[in-house]
Order: C-alpha cells, then sequence, then structure tokens
C-alpha cells in the first residue's frame, strides 16, 4: 500500500488486547499510516510497538467515555480519517452508547470503511483498491425510494 491513510483505532476495554495483537501483527503495514487511537487504546499500542522497534505516527484523543469516540467522529465528518477499526464489546453495555452509534453513523453517513472485527480488518487494510488512482469510490444517495 502506497497511499498514506489515516486510520482511526478504537477498541472497548473487553477488546483491547485484540486490538494490541491485530495492530502488532499488522505493524509494518500500520506504521506506514497516521493512526488515530482513543486514549488508553492509543497508549497500549504505542508500548507494543516501541516493545517491537515499530516507529508509527500515532495520535491519542480522549478515552472513549471522555469523548475521545465523539473526536473520531468529527473527524470522520471533516474527512480526516479514511479508515476505522472499531473492536466493540458486545457483550457489555457501554455507558457511552451514544457516542459509540454516532461513530458508526458518521462513518456510514460519510462512506469511511469500518471494520468491527478482526477479520474484516484484516480485509479492509489489504485491499487493493487503496492503490488503485482510478478508483473513487461512490457518494453514498440518499434517495426516496417509491415503490410502484
Amino acid at each position: 500500500m502506497n497511499k498514506r491513510l489515516t486510520i482511526a483505532l478504537v477498541a472497548h476495554d473487553q477488546r483491547k488486547a485484540d486490538m494490541v495483537e491485530w495492530t502488532v501483527f499488522n505493524a509494518e503495514t500500520l506504521a506506514k499510516h497516521m493512526l488515530v487511537c482513543t486514549g488508553t487504546t492509543g497508549g497500549l499500542i504505542k508500548a507494543a510497538f516501541e516493545e517491537k522497534g515499530v516507529d508509527a505516527e500515532i495520535i491519542c484523543v480522549h478515552s472513549g467515555p471522555l469523548g475521545g469516540d465523539a473526536e473520531i467522529a468529527a473527524m470522520v465528518v471533516g474527512h480526516k480519517i479514511n479508515l476505522a477499526i472499531f473492536l466493540i464489546d458486545d457483550l457489555s453495555p457501554q455507558p457511552h452508547e451514544a457516542d459509540i452509534q454516532m461513530l458508526l453513523r458518521q462513518c456510514r453517513i460519510h462512506n469511511v470503511p469500518i471494520a468491527c472485527n478482526r477479520y474484516s480488518a484484516d480485509l479492509m487494510i489489504t485491499s487493493t483498491l487503496w492503490d488503485n488512482d482510478s478508483y473513487v469510490p461512490t457518494v453514498p444517495k440518499y434517495v426516496k425510494f417509491v415503490r410502484e
């Protein structure tokens, strides 16, 4: 992948180990891009990368419950995020559920690919479309559907 992307990385507490493992596995690829992480997740990724000798640009925003999900959603709206990886804990209630849904919604509205599990994250990060200069994602069409 030659294009430099801005990739958002978010993981709930019960998924942080998965996120760290995934980022270490994909460290060579991720180090070529700018990573924007929620606070705790970013700190864990920085520590794992330092331990492995990986030099990567990692920007940390607030922790998710303290507004980090909303900060990343704002970056999506501002067209500053190319790809989001959000490992969600679907088995535990989250006190900031509204922010989580807002981030997911803004990614859908603004056509930002978002992976919510490691398999989809692997597929997205390795897509050859990132390097295809002739590929331009279509803008979502929100038009009323009329049944006949």
